[in-house]
């Protein structure tokens, strides 16, 4: 029998291995898996700072400048100017802490939704875009003059079905056939 309570020892010593490798593998993974969000939320927002407030204030809503400047590590000051930019460009709301006691009440945080934050880049990035499109437009105008119409882009959600990715695929080429068809040949 005292075999059986040594194999048993073994088992727990392996099974306790296999969970503490599992822990530090989801730990790495969910590491680096922020930094990644991080990265983008800091291509979106400009810097890493207002990244890093915006993801505070994603995980505790309602915070005041001095509660994110120590959540996040940061300096005070920096706090304060990030969030003032925030709240101009709309990515932060903020209002007044209500308090039973008398004197300053400070301002309390919260950051938008993630999708909402998306959606103002789309149109940041189009609006480049159709500049962009458009300059070169006049610097390459056809000799009638005429100019091309405003980039469009457009988000679709993952559930939609990759028929219709296919459709617009299709039509998109028949559509650049029928250009090459209209356009008149240099002689």
């Amino acid at each position: 029998m005292s075999g059986e309570s040594g194999d048993d020892k073994t088992e727990e010593s392996e099974l306790s291995s296999a969970r503490e490798r599992l822990e530090e593998g989801a730990d790495k993974a969910i590491g680096e898996f922020d930094q990644g969000v991080v990265d983008l939320l800091a291509w979106l927002l400009d810097t890493e700072t207002r990244a890093r407030i915006y993801v505070y204030l994603r995980q505790h809503p309602d915070s005041t400048s001095e509660e994110v400047a120590e959540g996040t590590g940061l300096y005070p000051s920096t706090v304060r100017e990030a969030l003032a930019e925030l709240h101009e460009e709309e990515t932060v709301s903020r209002g007044k802490r209500e308090s039973e006691g008398a004197g300053n009440n400070p301002y309390e945080y919260e950051a938008i939704s993630p999708s909402d934050l998306v959606s103002g880049a789309v149109g940041q990035v189009q609006s480049q875009l159709n500049a962009v499109f458009n300059l070169d437009e006049k610097l390459t105008r056809d000799d009638d003059g005429e100019e091309g119409g405003p980039v469009t882009i457009s988000v679709k959600d993952a559930d939609d079905d990759d028929a219709s990715d296919a459709d617009a695929d299709t039509s998109d080429a028949d559509d650049g056939d029928a250009d090459r068809e209209d356009a008149p040949e240099n002689e």
